[in-house]
């Protein structure tokens, strides 16, 4: 089981729908942190030990968040951001999720063609 902090760019059935698959998800709306700034979000996924899940790519540089500073950083890159497609892509992340590729330390970046990692 996997810790996410599902970012405020993302549907809150992204939480509901990894919840569903046996993981512990907390959106940013469950914590009052919406309209928090990059750092603090980042600070806080890492106190928690929360892997962050997100559609902003900010967090994908990794200069100023190093993945192996961080329990994990999956950045989802759907082809638009139209709430079906993302909850089919995130249902795709579940199932990576069950493959023994590392998520801490690392920066995933999941797209309907496959996962990058990095």
């Amino acid at each position: 089981m996997a810790r996410f902090k599902i970012d405020e760019n993302l549907p809150v059935d992204v939480a509901e729908t990894l919840k569903a698959a046996g993981h512990d998800a907390m959106t940013i709306f469950d914590q009052s942190m919406v309209g928090d700034l990059d750092p603090k979000v980042a600070s806080v996924c890492k106190a928690e030990g929360r892997a962050l899940a997100t559609l902003d790519l900010d967090f994908s540089d990794i200069r100023t968040y190093p993945p192996a500073d961080y329990p994990g950083i999956i950045i989802l890159r759907p082809r638009n951001q139209a709430k079906p497609t993302v909850l089919a892509l995130v249902n795709q992340l579940t199932a990576l999720l069950e493959t023994d590729e590392p998520l801490a330390g690392h920066l995933w970046i999941v797209q309907e063609t496959g996962l990058r990692i990095r």
